[in-house]
């Protein structure tokens, strides 16, 4: 069983930063794909950007070029940097987990319209963009 801790969200006005960390109660540093949900009240989840064990990164388009995910230097807690904020980054995020290929998730999430549910999640932390 891996426990997702967040922490990290806030209210900003459009155009700030923030930064997102997810601690996981056990190491996730092999065979795991880390990630970021979302989901805003009336709408669908959405992924917004996943880490394979190797680093490899995977965003969604909505968010490219301003969010920045990444491990920490014990390569367990995962960060997701949001810059240039806007109203419609508001949702309520949560840290995911699975032991499954990141990439793979994605390919599935595009050919099958959701993507797929993860094993793993954090207890969701709010961001509110105004």
């Amino acid at each position: 069983q891996v426990q997702l801790v967040e922490s990290g969200g806030g209210s900003v006005q459009a155009g700030a930063s923030l930064r997102l960390s997810c601690a996981p109660s056990v190491s996730t540093s092999n065979g795991y794909c880390m990630g970021w949900f979302r989901q805003a009240p009336g709408k669908e989840r959405e992924a917004v950007a996943t880490i394979d064990t190797d680093g490899t990164t995977i965003y969604a388009d909505s968010v490219k070029d301003r969010f920045t995910i990444s491990k920490g230097n014990a390569k367990t807690v995962v960060y997701l940097q949001m810059n240039s904020l806007k109203p419609e980054d508001t949702a309520t995020y949560y840290c995911v987990a699975d032991q499954v290929d990141c990439e793979s998730a994605w390919q599935y999430g595009v050919m099958s319209g959701r993507f797929p549910d993860f094993a793993y999640y954090g207890q969701g932390t709010q961001v509110t963009v105004s």
